[in-house]
């Protein structure tokens, strides 16, 4: 018994070594898009997608862990209570074994407390107000497109839904485009004209509701200049797919010369909720 016993405690010492030693190759031979999980984003986009990049990379490499261990047990469970031509009857039983079913308990229970934790903690700061933003964009979500006012510089730019080409295919130059500064925080009011929306810069790694009367915030900073895909993340009707949009992350001063190509082309003041369709133009903070 004792010497059986001592063969099943290699064999968990050595497919314990296996596990933590492929863990360790796989980490090691990461490309950088597979440190962040894939993601479509880099670190330096904003100044949240770090931490978003940080909690959902931790959580994947924390579940891949747990997963490969469960499969190693289950692998060498088979393997090592396998029915042999020597056995007769039925195998020996294992009945309300307490430390085990403690164990089943207690880890999964740890798990979940630390993924709602770190989550939490993660969204308060993403979440917290800005009393300060260095700009105001209100940002209107309509079947099915996008208006948004630059209340801080007021002006405005009405989209409306993609278009497709003769290949059918999305035409990205019929697509609204939305400007920011880089390195400013910009609060964004977002809001909808007729049916549940969400707003979602993809590379921006975060999306936002858009509720029929009432008002969301979201604040941000840009970091790093690019142009980004922009889209609605919430299904709201036939054309959701068509609702579409482009951001444009530049420098300060082809910034201020964008706001000055819409107060050129008379585009000055603001698109207010008494175009919704659904309501008598109030919304609620």
């Amino acid at each position: 018994m004792s010497e059986r016993l001592d063969v099943h405690k290699n064999r968990v010492r050595w497919i314990a070594a296996v596990v933590s030693s492929a863990v360790a190759l796989s980490l090691a031979g990461c490309t950088a898009q597979e440190l962040r999980g894939w993601l479509p984003s880099d670190a330096e986009t904003t100044n949240n997608t770090s931490r978003v990049i940080g909690l959902w990379s931790t959580s994947w490499i924390v579940l891949l862990a747990v997963g490969v261990l469960t499969w190693g047990l289950i692998i060498w469970a088979a393997i090592s209570y396998r029915r042999r031509q020597s056995d007769t009857g039925l195998p020996s039983q294992l009945r309300y074994n307490l430390p085990i079913e403690t164990f089943f308990t207690i880890v999964p229970l740890i798990l979940i407390i630390g993924f709602f934790a770190f989550t939490a903690r993660d969204d308060s700061v993403i979440e917290k107000a800005n009393p300060n933003p260095d700009y105001t964009i209100q940002v209107f979500g309509k079947r099915w497109a996008w208006d948004f006012n630059y209340i801080t510089d007021g002006v405005y730019e009405s989209g409306i839904q993609a278009q497709l080409n003769d290949s059918n295919n999305v035409d990205i130059t019929s697509l609204p485009v939305l400007y920011l500064p880089v390195g400013k925080t910009i609060e964004f009011d977002l809001e909808s004209r007729d049916v549940n929306h969400s707003f979602w810069i993809v590379d921006f790694l975060y999306k936002k509701d858009m509720l029929p009367g009432q008002t969301n915030h979201w604040y941000v900073t840009p970091e790093k200049e690019g142009t980004f895909r922009g889209k609605c993340a919430e299904l709201c009707g036939e054309y959701h797919s068509l609702m579409l949009f482009t951001v444009k992350v530049v420098s300060q001063s082809e910034y201020d010369a964008y706001i000055q190509s819409l107060r050129d082309a008379g585009q000055v003041g603001q698109l207010g909720a008494d175009l919704n369709t659904n309501n008598d133009g109030t919304t609620e903070g």
